[in-house]
């Protein structure tokens, strides 16, 4: 349907951002949120979640990116992967471009994400969907996780909504002890953790509770355009010292033999480094 209306995101009560519609896309109400896709004039097609911006294909990019490739390249042999959410496709798809990567689970709460993305953004998640080593469940990911065997795992990517909603069970004590648990040695978990000048709660509070149970808790940023206020943060827990200061050329070479070095339009070895550099009104939301 073509429009010429504008939508407004909902994420903060004061503050915000609109985007100018070409034409919307689809709007389905799931068993879990609010879906809205429409095609906009500045940024290509974009989803909302109820009420609020998901995913952009101009600068998804960015996001997808970082999630993904700071996790497995800072770990160095993560060749099990664990992705919560992430239902458009775009983690599964640049893990999957790791060469060592044997398998990929990916667990999506709600299925019609998943139906949409396919139909209305095909080239976020591309070949992911039909690559042997993915194995894509529709289901609840606090579930998979409680009962996901010890060790089963070298990474986990969490790629979810705010703590609101159908996101909020993922920013739990329960979920974190779980983590731990079937992440092998070595292992880590990242997640996204808001905007710390407008949701610096967030932030200070998953911290606090990944805190609990891994020895090694702190976060990295990302600059993504369409989360508006600054730096995205990127909450970083892992079981093995080190992970969150990996020198550059390690990093490098690292990247060069899984196969993604000069494959990224953000991500370099460089950006993930200096990532973990946070300035001091992000740095004192994390654990001293």
């Amino acid at each position: 349907m073509a429009t010429d209306s504008w939508i407004n995101e909902s994420l903060y009560p004061d503050w915000g951002q609109r985007f100018l519609v070409k034409r919307e896309l689809a709007r389905v109400q799931s068993d879990f949120q609010d879906i809205v896709l429409f095609d906009s004039t500045s940024h290509g097609r974009v989803m909302l979640l109820d009420g609020v911006v998901q995913i952009t294909e101009r600068d998804e990019f960015v996001y997808q990116e970082m999630l993904t490739h700071v996790p497995l390249l800072a770990h160095g042999n993560a060749n099990r992967v664990l992705i919560i959410g992430a239902g458009d496709g775009g983690v599964l798809r640049r893990v999957l471009q790791h060469r060592n990567v044997t398998r990929a689970v990916m667990v999506e709460i709600d299925g019609e994400v998943v139906r949409l993305c396919k139909e209305f953004l095909p080239a976020i998640g591309g070949d992911a969907w039909t690559d042997p080593r993915a194995d894509v469940i529709i289901g609840d990911g606090i579930d998979y996780v409680r009962t996901a065997p010890d060790a089963s795992f070298d990474a986990i990517i969490v790629d979810s909504t705010d703590p609101i909603g159908v996101g909020e069970v993922l920013f739990t004590d329960e979920f974190y002890r779980n983590a731990a648990r079937v992440l092998a040695e070595g292992g880590l978990i990242v997640n996204q953790c808001g905007v710390p000048f407008m949701q610096a709660d967030e932030l200070r509070e998953t911290s606090l509770r990944r805190n609990q149970f891994f020895p090694v808790v702190g976060a990295y940023v990302a600059a993504v355009p369409t989360y508006v206020g600054g730096f995205m943060t990127l909450g970083f827990a892992a079981k093995q010292a080190g992970l969150n200061a990996v020198p550059v050329a390690t990093i490098r070479s690292r990247a060069e033999a899984a196969g993604v070095l000069g494959q990224t339009q953000y991500w370099t070895p460089e950006i993930h480094a200096g990532a973990f550099n946070l300035p001091p009104y992000i740095a004192k939301h994390l654990p001293a």
